[in-house]
């Protein structure tokens, strides 16, 4: 079911009307974009950047494929793809700021042939059908709306034999591991977003996000709920992320 039949949505632990989502979440990614990636090492210790390196090995980037890379704001998944030998890239974010930092970073490693840039909400993309043959989305599918829809639309662009792949904090399996995790989302990563970056409430609400995000079988469902085939689940770091992938048959 698609999440916009709510009346209202969550936004963290709040709950908001669903069409006030998308300009809260716009408001927090141009707070943080200019340090979203110390935000991210933030908000991962750094590991991260292996998680990223696992990722992009499973879309297996080869020269004849091309790559409709979602949310992917400051560019990470897209370079990682042309550098190991990716077919053309396709850099998309909702939320400009976010581009522009992408942008600004393909720029300045020289990267410009075989990568585009777009501003794309992932709930409504503007690709043809059956036009690409990797879809992903790494750390962006949480702050969606409609997530549904995003996984409808990336099987819809998939030609088939395509894959779609998605890289996202998740539920942590390890139950030693919980109260740790948890003392640093909720008591030290705020506190860091303040002293780092002047913006607490943000950092909040993207430790909330992720717990209220739906867990590694549920997402599974929501796969096979959007027509994706053979889906797979690859735990990372005792579960604290997840490496989602389906096909198009």
């Amino acid at each position: 079911m698609s999440d916009n039949t709510a009346d209202t949505t969550d936004f963290g632990y709040r709950q908001v009307p669903t069409g006030d989502k998308k300009p809260l979440v716009r408001a927090v990614f141009e707070s943080v974009a200019p340090r979203y990636d110390l935000m991210n090492d933030l908000m991962s210790l750094g590991v991260h950047r292996v998680w990223k390196r696992i990722f992009v090995t499973a879309l297996d980037p080869r020269p004849g494929r091309r790559l409709l890379d979602l949310a992917g704001g400051t560019g990470d998944i897209s370079f990682a793809w042309l550098a190991r030998g990716g077919g053309p890239a396709i850099l998309s974010d909702i939320n400009p700021a976010m581009l522009a930092v992408g942008r600004d970073r393909a720029l300045q490693r020289g990267i410009a042939a075989d990568l585009s840039l777009a501003v794309m909400d992932a709930e409504k993309l503007p690709v043809p059908d059956r036009s690409v043959n990797r879809v992903s989305i790494a750390f962006g599918l949480r702050n969606c709306t409609d997530k549904q829809a995003v996984l409808a639309e990336a099987r819809r662009v998939l030609k088939p034999g395509g894959r779609f792949f998605c890289l996202e904090f998740s539920r942590v399996n390890v139950a030693a591991l919980r109260p740790i995790y948890d003392a640093w989302s909720f008591s030290v990563l705020p506190r860091l977003g303040q002293r780092i970056a002047g913006d607490a409430d943000s950092y909040r609400y993207l430790a909330e996000s992720i717990r209220t995000f739906p867990d590694q079988a549920t997402l599974a469902g929501m796969l096979e709920t959007a027509g994706l085939s053979r889906v797979t689940v690859q735990n990372l770091s005792g579960g604290i992320a997840a490496i989602h992938g389906g096909w198009r048959l």
